[in-house]
């Protein structure tokens, strides 16, 4: 028995950054379902570690949840946009700060529950201040902290962002 064919995603928005589009799969049974799910382009999430060991933070209004968070700096990539050079653009947008050197990590799937965005992360080193380039409406300022001061702030809750978390702990799984 040949299962019958997916009808394809059906468009339901389509906004700058991202689309919902109802999407149609089918279970081992052959039983077909329908599930909304929002399509991005990717992301990266960068680690900026300073010389003398400490971490660059940021304090980042964010509307959705009306509050500021303590994360790590990050975007989304732009369209055929290598995933090394968002990163660079967004160190430099968010902190003012460019690196002399890059290393990758594994990145992860941030909710793929509801979103197929694929987070990657990278730590940046060699880090020279400047002028922050931050697009119109972000409200965002450095924060400064030791990695010891970073990790309390995971573990008590005052870094909430899901992204700054898990790169943390990508990192510190990785330290020697």
């Amino acid at each position: 028995m040949v299962p019958a064919p997916l009808p394809p995603d059906e468009e339901l928005l389509t906004a700058a950054r991202f689309r919902v589009v109802r999407r149609h799969y089918a279970d081992a049974d052959g039983k077909q379902h329908a599930k909304e799910v929002i399509l991005h382009p990717g992301a990266v999430v960068v680690m900026p570690l300073l010389d003398d060991g400490r971490l660059c933070l940021i304090r980042n209004f964010r509307p959705a949840v009306g509050r500021v968070l303590v994360e790590l700096p990050a975007g989304t990539r732009d369209p055929a946009e290598l995933p090394e050079a968002t990163a660079a653009r967004e160190l430099r947008e968010e902190t003012g700060m460019t690196a002399a050197s890059w290393e990758r990590l594994p990145g992860f799937c941030l909710s793929p529950g509801i979103l197929n965005e694929q987070m990657e992360v990278f730590i940046a080193r060699g880090l020279t201040a400047g002028r922050a380039d931050r697009e119109p409406g972000e409200i965002i300022d450095n924060y400064l902290v030791s990695w010891d001061e970073a990790l309390a702030m995971c573990r008590d809750g005052r870094i909430e962002d899901a992204k700054t978390l898990a790169a943390i702990l990508r990192f510190q799984l990785t330290r020697p």
